[in-house]
């Protein structure tokens, strides 16, 4: 192999909706020789954040710290996720706020924001709600001079928050509606499952400030319609499709085609149509009604 074929490679797969074993074993492959190769700590991050995505998080925390060793500007924040949610077995709000602080000081704005998270909190720091709602003030302020697609969601999403408590439920409602636009064209981009469950919580969130409109549904709004029994018809390229979710032993389970998911989380995470997974079909899914 040489770099120029594991770089092709990498372009290839890596951000592939439905990858078979054998192209994430290329993957893989293709990104430790780029590692070994070059020590260019991109290829670390790369191959941390693969594993974060597939919940490895043990070989995550090797490969973020592998890049951290090499003053990776971005290896921080993966370092943060990993201690502040205990993805490796056991929380540590020290390490997670040292970590997210390196990284804001290096200009990565979503780990300013966790920073903002953990004074609202109190995890490792004294909790300070003022704090919190001027750090995501100031944050607005930066994502909208300079929009930056990883952040500007859950800026908006927390700034909602503080809009409702401050009476101000019109502007709330118009963050919720952008950031829901703006999160759909990430996952449809790569379907992580962090952004799925930030979905999931902007929906519910959404529909307690308004009534949906089941005249105008979406994809996504499934998220809210579904969590109780019924059923949703839709279309993509001229084909009608069914969701059904169904009560079972006081869970709601959902039936699509021939298979079963546990509840719309997990269909959202592993349903597909043609191979697609069909979180990533957002934008060419149509005509949503209840039958």
């Amino acid at each position: 192999m040489t770099i120029q074929e594991a770089r092709r490679i990498f372009k290839q797969y890596a951000y592939k909706s439905v990858i078979t074993d054998d192209e994430e074993f290329m993957l893989i492959e293709a990104l430790e020789f780029l590692i070994n190769e070059t020590k260019d700590s991109e290829w670390m991050v790369q191959l941390g954040g693969y594993y974060y995505d597939k919940k490895q998080f043990d070989l995550a925390l090797k490969y973020y710290e592998m890049a951290d060793s090499y003053n990776d500007p971005w290896a921080p924040e993966g370092l943060g996720y990993i201690w502040y949610y205990g993805r490796s077995g056991e929380k540590d709000y020290k390490k997670a706020f040292e970590y997210y602080s390196r990284a804001a000081e290096n200009g990565n704005l979503k780990s300013k924001m966790k920073v903002a998270d953990m004074y609202k909190n109190g995890y490792y720091v004294e909790k300070d709600y003022n704090k919190y709602c001027e750090l995501i003030e100031e944050l607005y302020d930066q994502v909208n001079d300079d929009f930056d697609w990883s952040v500007t969601n859950d800026v908006y999403i927390r700034l909602a928050k503080i809009r409702v408590e401050q009476g101000r439920k019109d502007e709330a409602v118009n963050l919720l509606l952008e950031a829901k636009n703006i999160l759909a064209n990430k996952i449809v981009d790569n379907p992580f499952f962090g952004d799925l469950n930030v979905m999931k919580w902007l929906i519910g969130d959404l529909y307690k400030l308004i009534d949906i409109d089941y005249s105008d549904m979406d994809l996504f709004d499934m998220y809210y319609v579904l969590t109780k029994p019924g059923k949703v018809a839709f279309e993509y390229d001229e084909k009608d499709y069914v969701i059904e979710a169904v009560e079972e032993g006081g869970n709601v389970s959902i039936k699509f085609g021939d298979k079963w998911y546990r509840d719309i989380s997990e269909f959202f995470m592993k349903a597909t149509i043609n191979d697609n997974r069909v979180a990533v079909l957002y934008f060419d899914t149509y005509n949503f009604r209840r039958i």
